[in-house]
C-alpha cells in the first residue's frame, strides 16, 4: 500500500501541539508498518530541512516542492483543484493530512484529515485577523465535509464537528495522541537536573506553566491566583516559573507580571528546548494550565507523566484526557484556582496521591498506540 502524507505543518520547525502530532506520530508509523510505502509530500518557498529518521527509512521516500503555498499553492488547490498532490506524489492509495492544509487530490485519491480542534471557531477573539482570515481562506468545514474519513484527537473535538457542522460522526474516529517516553520521573540527583536549573536560572521552589503565551492559555488568571496565594507561602519563597514562546496578544500577559506586587517572584523563561521540557517539569513543585480551551492539551500530560502533581480547566478536552489524575477547575473562577493551588501546596500526602494517579493515567497513552490505531483507520483493517 502506498500512504501519501503531507507534511507541510513541518516546513516552518515550529514545535507546537500540531507539530508534536506529526513528528512522533510518523516515528511510530513508518516503523509499524514496514510493508507500506510511505511517500512524504513537503511543500515551501521557504522551508526548513528535515533531519528525521524515519525519512531515511527504506519504505519512506521525500518528495519536496518550492512553490510559495499561501501566494501560489493553496489558492490555485482552492479554485482550480490543482495541482493534485496525489500525482505529485507518483500515485497514492490514501492521502493523510495531520492537519487542515489545503490539498487538491484525484477523485479517485481518499482523504483522511486530522483535526484537532475547532479553538478558532469557538473563540475567533484568541486569534489575530490574519490568523482569522488563514482559517477562512482554507475553507476548513469544506474540507471536513468532503473528507473520505477524520481522526479527532478527542472526543471533545469530535463533538464540535457534529455540533456545529453537521459532520457526518460514522466517518470520524477519535485517536487520542501520545506522549513520548523522555517525559517521566528523573531521579533527585541527576546531574542534569542541575544543569536545566542553571540554565534556565529557575528557583528551587516554583509552581510551573508550560506552553504558548496567548489568551487561550487563561495565563492573566494564573498571574493573580498565584498573587492570591503567594502570601501563604512567603516563606518557601514560592515562585510562578511561565515557559514558553510568545504568542497573540501577549503583552498584556507580560503586563499583567511586570505589574503584579509579586512582579519580582514571577519568572519568564523564554523558549525551551525541547529536550530541556523533560527536566524543568521534574524540577516544579506543581503544574497549573488553566487554558480554556484544549483539542488534547499536551502540557498536563508531559507534567503528570513526569510525575508533577497537575491542575488544569474542566473545559473542553481536558477532563477526557487528565481524568482523575489532576485536580479540575473552572477556569473563569479565580479564587477557585487560587484556592486548589494552595490546596495542593500544603498538602503533601495529596501531592504523593496526585503523582501515584498521573504516572497510572499517562501510560494509557503511546505513540505507537496512536500509530496503529491511524494505520488502521488508513487501510481500512
Amino acid at each position: 500500500m502506498q500512504i501519501g502524507i503531507d507534511i507541510r505543518v513541518l516546513a516552518k520547525g515550529a514545535r507546537t501541539g500540531i507539530e508534536e502530532y506529526a513528528l512522533n506520530l510518523l516515528d511510530s508509523m513508518v516503523a509499524l508498518k514496514p510493508d507500506a510505502r510511505y511517500k512524504f509530500f513537503y511543500n515551501a518557498f521557504s522551508k526548513v530541512p528535515l533531519e528525521y529518521p524515519w525519512l531515511k527509512a527504506p519504505n519512506a521516500e521525500l518528495r519536496e516542492f518550492r512553490l510559495p503555498n499561501r501566494f501560489v499553492f493553496d489558492p490555485f488547490s482552492y479554485f482550480f483543484n490543482f495541482p493534485k498532490i496525489d500525482r505529485l506524489l507518483g500515485g497514492i492509495d490514501v492521502l493523510f493530512s495531520p492537519h487542515f492544509l489545503i490539498s487538491a487530490l484525484s477523485k479517485t485519491c481518499p482523504r483522511t484529515i486530522t483535526f484537532h480542534d475547532l479553538s478558532f471557531w469557538h473563540y475567533p477573539n484568541f486569534f489575530s485577523p490574519r490568523k482569522r482570515w488563514w482559517h477562512l481562506s482554507l475553507g476548513i468545514k469544506n474540507q471536513a465535509r468532503a473528507a473520505d474519513k477524520i481522526i479527532a484527537v478527542s472526543n471533545s473535538t469530535k463533538q464540535d464537528l457534529v455540533n456545529f457542522w453537521k459532520i457526518n460522526p460514522e466517518k470520524i474516529f477519535v485517536i487520542h495522541s501520545g506522549i513520548a517516553e523522555n517525559f517521566k520521573p528523573r531521579p533527585q540527583n541527576d546531574p542534569k537536573l542541575e544543569h536545566i536549573k542553571k540554565k534556565y536560572n529557575l528557583p528551587d521552589n516554583f509552581i510551573f506553566y508550560f506552553g504558548t503565551i496567548e489568551p487561550r492559555k487563561n495565563i492573566i488568571a494564573l498571574i493573580k491566583a498565584f498573587e492570591r496565594c503567594a502570601g501563604q507561602f512567603q516563606n518557601e519563597d514560592l515562585r510562578l516559573v511561565i515557559a514558553g514562546r510568545l504568542g497573540w496578544l501577549f503583552k498584556d500577559i507580560i503586563k499583567t507580571a511586570r505589574t503584579s506586587k509579586f512582579k519580582e517572584k514571577i519568572i519568564f523563561t523564554g523558549f525551551i528546548d525541547d529536550v530541556d521540557k523533560p527536566y524543568i517539569y521534574n524540577l516544579a513543585k506543581i503544574f497549573v494550565y488553566p487554558s480554556f480551551f484544549e483539542g488534547f492539551g499536551f502540557p498536563p500530560l508531559e507534567a503528570m507523566a513526569s510525575g508533577v502533581p497537575t491542575i488544569t480547566s474542566n473545559a473542553s478536552s481536558l477532563p477526557e484526557i487528565v481524568g482523575d489524575a489532576g485536580i479540575m477547575i473552572d477556569p473563569y473562577k479565580i479564587d477557585e484556582l487560587a484556592a486548589a493551588m494552595e490546596f495542593v501546596l500544603s498538602d503533601a500526602a495529596l501531592r504523593r496521591e496526585l503523582v501515584r494517579k498521573g504516572l497510572k493515567r499517562t501510560k494509557q497513552f503511546s505513540w505507537e498506540k496512536t500509530a496503529r490505531e491511524t494505520l488502521r483507520v488508513l487501510t481500512n483493517n
